[in-house]
């Protein structure tokens, strides 16, 4: 019994940690921050975004206030899963960062988790919900898998009270529940809103 115990504290211990949140809540700022501090403690550190993602860069994940961080983009699961496993065989990984996970394929999920049975550090980004304020795809697998959860608001465009709610907005009005559920785009058609300031049409 004391022999299996000695082996798994000396297994490198690896976890997942999700930073989530509505829209302008400074998720993308705090996951850039936090792989900077494993890069500034000699932690070998690889980061991946979504190839649909470019409202700011194509190959650096960056903040709606304008921090970057060099990124891979890639389309799938699978295309991660290549260029990490080539990166591993080439030196060690110790931390990845995944932004906007709510844009990957639902493989990604069973991914993480094995990253972090491996003894990888994974620290992932994504909406907790869509603008129709339902749970998103992937981050609601995550949330209970994660070790370590934090949940970011934003500030309310309309009243400035404290918001979790993302709002899209068309043509200046808030956008029909039956439009589609992804449109990657800028500050025009996207806004933080509180409870009582949000809107949704149901058609």
């Amino acid at each position: 019994m004391i022999q299996n115990r000695d082996t798994i504290e000396q297994k490198q211990l690896g976890w997942v940690e999700l930073i989530t949140g509505c829209m302008f809540a400074g998720k993308t700022e705090e996951f850039i921050k936090r792989l900077r501090r494993h890069a500034f403690a000699k932690r070998n550190v690889i980061a991946f975004k979504p190839v649909i993602d470019t409202r700011y860069a194509v190959n650096e994940v960056a903040s709606h206030a304008g921090t970057l961080l060099s990124s891979i983009p890639v389309n799938s699961t699978v295309e991660l899963k290549e260029k990490l496993e080539a990166k591993i065989l080439e030196k060690k990984v110790d931390v990845v960062g995944i932004d906007e996970i709510q844009f990957f394929d639902e493989a990604i999920v069973d991914y993480i988790e094995e990253l972090a049975d491996r003894g990888i550090i994974v620290i992932v980004t994504g909406l907790d919900k869509d603008f129709r304020s339902q749970p998103f795809k992937n981050v609601d697998r995550i949330l209970p898998l994660a070790e370590m959860v934090d949940k970011l608001t934003a500030i309310c465009q309309k009243c400035g009270n404290f918001a979790n709610r993302t709002q899209r907005i068309i043509d200046g009005k808030p956008a029909d529940w039956n439009s589609p559920l992804i449109l990657v785009d800028g500050n025009d058609s996207y806004e933080a809103r509180c409870r009582n300031c949000y809107q949704i049409e149901k058609g």
